[in-house]
């Protein structure tokens, strides 16, 4: 596929578009900084005001040698019409703004050959005389299988003629001069029906995907199972791209990490605008798309879109993303960022065959397994539950003991323990936070610090935090026991 990077934000290139049960057929995709644009040709009138073509009728001429200058391919066979595969470079000069590769052929001198087969058409121009009047439009979404150029600048070799056969696959081009009153040298020329009339061939908009919260996924929808080579993209408002298949598994990852760039440069630039209507302790540091896994799912893995948000001390869970301030009410579920733990997991912890997941553990023991569809994407939320994870714990003031240092924590939600007295020392009391079967976390940096309050003399207690020292490192999350 050949593309073009106007810039860092843009990209154009050609895909297939496979759209409901139809065949893929080819597209233009251009990636902009908010917009993903997916454009198919048509041809348009460009003489006078500019519109759509309909049916055209054009007249053309049989010549001695190359016969009418054009190779055909398709058929009711393939559950298409006829359509024109090349145009000698001879004929392309008088057929310039007439006919197009890519014209369905539906009549040939008022004979509706719509739903014959590629041999019947090709019988019918055989035997159609010198001159032909063609009824054509342009086939819109040619199926990829016919491997229709994207322009008029290729060479037409017409099929062999001696067989005196043709396939619906290939073009059948040469044979169609065979006319057995054909003896006469007659020049090539067309005409439109209409005089005056020319048209053009143009990329024009199909659909266009609003990229701010945006979602792209390469997994078919509510499954592990990864579309081979292909993505969609998901507007907030429902429109979705259709099945957009690249050539190789490379551009595949090109075009996915180019919109995902373009979503979270959006979702960035979105949040700051939000957070001025926040206060400080209530600023967003996260947001963005997810697939939750269902726990209790008997048989095949089930996925269901969630909208993550890390703001202030909690974690929200949206079934779509939060708009007004009534949204962030209505949450499906929230969390208090220091009283969960978060697990990026490594391939042998994965549940199915997705391979970017991480969990997410409450103290009351529920457990959530989410998914997102490219490494960056993970990194992305593992720096922002960090980021989150930071300014929190700056926010409840830890001041910790370590050579000589102190340090006392406050955790209104964590259990009591024991010996301690919180009577004596409300604001200095330690706690326990409960997590169902924890497991030891790859971080940067991880310690075990011997605290012994001045209320407790005859025992040392021991609070195991994993933390970093600052939102550079990989993770920053911390428990007790």
């Amino acid at each position: 596929m050949d593309y073009r990077t106007t810039c860092d934000e843009a990209k154009t290139g050609i895909c297939l578009l496979q759209d409901g049960s139809q065949e893929p057929f080819k597209v233009r995709l251009h990636v902009a900084k908010d917009i993903l644009m997916i454009q198919e040709q048509d041809i348009i009138c460009v003489s006078g005001e500019p519109f759509y073509s309909g049916e055209r009728k054009v007249a053309i001429r049989r010549q001695t040698v190359g016969g009418f200058g054009l190779s055909i391919k398709g058929g009711s066979e393939h559950n298409i019409p006829v359509v024109i595969s090349k145009i000698s470079k001879e004929q392309r000069a008088e057929l310039s703004g007439l006919l197009f590769i890519g014209d369905a052929i539906l009549q040939i001198n008022g004979i509706n050959v719509r739903k014959c087969k590629h041999e019947e058409v090709v019988q019918v121009l055989r035997n159609a005389g010198e001159e032909v009047t063609l009824t054509v439009s342009f086939l819109k979404r040619a199926p990829a299988f016919l491997k229709l150029p994207l322009n008029e600048d290729c060479a037409c070799v017409p099929s062999d003629q001696s067989s005196g056969t043709s396939s619906p696959l290939c073009d059948s081009g040469l044979h169609l001069n065979y006319h057995p009153n054909n003896t006469d040298t007659l020049s090539c020329s067309s005409w439109p029906a209409s005089p005056g009339m020319r048209w053009e061939k143009r990329w024009c908009d199909l659909r266009l995907i609003p990229l701010l919260h945006s979602r792209l996924s390469q997994h078919i929808a509510g499954t592990d199972l990864c579309r081979p080579n292909a993505f969609q993209v998901t507007a907030v408002d429902g429109v979705c791209s259709g099945i957009i298949q690249c050539l190789s598994p490379d551009e595949c990852i090109d075009w996915s990490q180019s919109i995902s760039t373009n979503i979270s440069n959006l979702t960035k630039h979105n949040i700051k605008k939000i957070n001025r209507n926040f206060p400080v302790n209530q600023q967003i540091v996260y947001m963005g798309w997810v697939e939750e896994r269902e726990q209790d799912s008997l048989q095949d893995p089930v996925y269901s879109p969630k909208f993550l948000s890390l703001r202030g001390s909690s974690l929200y869970k949206f079934n779509s993303p939060p708009v007004t301030t009534w949204d962030w009410m209505r949450a499906e579920k929230k969390f208090t960022v220091y009283e969960i733990m978060c697990k990026i997991f490594k391939d042998s912890d994965l549940l199915d065959r997705r391979k970017y997941c991480f969990g997410v553990q409450s103290e009351t023991g529920e457990d959530l397994y989410f998914s997102v569809e490219l490494e960056s994407e993970l990194t992305q939320w593992e720096k922002g539950f960090q980021m989150a994870t930071f300014l929190e714990v700056e926010r409840i003031q830890w001041f910790w003991q370590v050579q000589g240092y102190c340090m006392s924590t406050l955790f209104p939600s964590c259990t009591i323990t024991p010996g301690c007295d919180q009577t004596a020392h409300p604001n200095n009391y330690f706690g326990e936070t409960k997590f169902q079967h924890p497991k030891e976390v790859s971080l940067d940096i991880s310690y075990s610090v011997p605290l012994i309050p001045t209320s407790l003399s005859s025992s040392e207690i021991c609070v195991c935090f994993y933390t970093a020292c600052s939102v550079d490192t990989r993770l920053c999350q911390f428990g007790m026991h």
